[in-house]
């Protein structure tokens, strides 16, 4: 069996444990002892297992009580229960608290390696199935146009190789959702894939978060954690905007993608991995390497193959596809009959520029579909859409617009909007000095950008 397999062996017997975990060993699988119900459930709950075998009669609290104890706390991994004093009633209450099988002691290395195989084999079909149900219309690339065939034409090529991938794109075109394409058309498609946003994280956290720690190896770790990495072995794991990953980081990414293991905060040896590393980033990496933001020798080893993923308003020809995707999506989601858009309001959103891209599109048509009665219409948009200009136009601007059309409503939004525009470029976009110049609380300055349709992410708004 090929794969490496992570196992807790619960059993009050020393013995026991000793010879079980030597035969796991020794196959090739890490093995991890317990003997008592209580440790068992800790360790289950603070670290992932494929397998958990567990012995019946234990003192204290006994192997069904511990099976019961798994299933309320949540615990994925299957549970197969054992016993030297087995009968069928007790195999039977077993299986309907949940154990994936029963085994009778003594256990032979044979018998030990088939169940196991048998066990990993059912939790890959089961993870695999409800991944499918969570995929199927959510994570799905939505185009009709030239410009997206192109790239899937990319996707397509690159996919089955290890060859790693950058994928270039603003804020909200749908990087991730490339990635996990990539991912699904490779032969990794099997194995997990996991994320980790590098701008999301504080710095002194993402080694954590990649790497993983030991139990006790810093303040604060009470327990032990598997990184990002560890996570995503055998499959593909996901950096997104690496551009912002700190200096320090770089040099230790750098090492893991080139000796293929990573060592967890506090711990003695090194882990081996096997990942496929796809990086993605809305800044312009080979900029950062000449100013000395991004190392030159980690951008040659993530830039295999750049994948430049074009904003929405440079993909129109998407848009009625993505109207009626979302649509679909947010009506299905809400238990709402399905609402049409009429081709005026197909034109109008055309002719918005889309700064958040695909992820401010989805958000619009599930407000478009608040407002509508039995079809979208051109007036629905223009509500949703207040601006009299689109958002790229307007950052730009030094002064509010002196001009709007529409109801009194619509054009009162449409100058606070760029008002509030306009001073955040004027400082730079920094929240406190922007909102300090508008006489408003820093909490009120972010409200009143949600409510006039304000993207901050996108304009990458600073804090200070």
């Amino acid at each position: 069996m090929s794969a490496k397999a992570n196992i807790l062996i619960v059993d009050d017997e020393a013995n026991t444990l000793a010879s079980l975990s030597r035969a796991f060993r020794l196959a090739g699988h890490e093995a991890t002892v317990c003997d008592n119900a209580a440790r068992a459930l800790e360790l289950a709950r603070s670290q992932p297992f494929d397998l958990i075998l567990s012995d019946v009669v234990m003192p204290r609290r006994d192997g069904l009580a511990l099976l019961e104890d798994l299933k309320t706390a949540g615990v994925a991994a299957p549970v197969v229960m054992m016993s030297g004093q087995a009968h069928i009633e007790m195999a039977v209450r077993a299986t309907r608290l949940g154990a994936l099988d029963f085994l009778e002691k003594p256990l032979t290395t044979e018998k030990l390696l088939v169940m196991l195989e048998n066990a990993l084999k059912i939790t890959r079909l089961e993870t695999e199935n409800r991944d499918l149900r969570a995929r199927v219309g959510k994570h799905t690339l939505i185009f009709a146009g030239e410009t997206m065939r192109r790239v899937m034409a990319q996707i397509e090529r690159v996919a089955a190789s290890e060859t790693r991938i950058c994928i270039y794109g603003e804020t909200g075109t749908g990087k991730e959702l490339v990635a996990r394409t990539l991912h699904e058309k490779s032969h990794r498609s099997a194995g997990p894939f996991v994320t980790l946003n590098c701008a999301a994280v504080p710095a002194e956290l993402i080694e954590s978060e990649l790497f993983g720690h030991e139990k006790g190896s810093f303040t604060g770790a009470a327990q032990r954690h598997t990184g990002k990495f560890e996570q995503a072995h055998r499959g593909t794991l996901f950096l997104d905007e690496i551009g912002d990953m700190p200096p320090a980081m770089q040099a230790k990414l750098l090492r893991v993608l080139e000796e293929g293991e990573v060592e967890r905060i506090g711990a003695d040896k090194p882990t081996a991995v096997d990942v496929r590393v796809v990086v993605a980033t809305h800044r312009n990496l080979e900029q950062l390497v000449e100013s000395g933001g991004f190392r030159r020798d980690l951008y040659h080893r993530v830039v295999v193959f750049p994948l430049e993923l074009p904003p929405l308003r440079k993909r129109s020809e998407d848009l009625p596809a993505l109207v009626d995707h979302f649509a679909r999506q947010v009506s299905a989601q809400n238990g709402w009959k399905p609402v049409g858009f009429a081709p005026a309001a197909i034109q109008a959103l055309k002719e918005y520029a889309w700064p958040g891209n695909i992820r401010e599109l989805r958000n619009v048509v599930e407000r478009l579909l608040l407002l509508a009665g039995a079809e979208v219409g051109a007036d629905e948009v223009q509500l949703a859409l207040p601006a009299s200009r689109t958002q790229a136009q307007e950052i730009h601007t030094d002064a509010p617009a002196q001009e709007a059309a529409g109801p009194l409503v619509q054009r009162v939004l449409a100058f606070e909007r760029a008002v509030v525009l306009a001073e955040l470029e004027r400082h730079g976009r920094r929240i406190t000095q922007t909102a300090r110049a508008l006489g408003l609380e820093r909490s009120h300055l972010y409200k009143k950008c949600q409510q006039l349709g304000i993207d901050l992410q996108s304009l990458r708004a600073r804090e200070e």
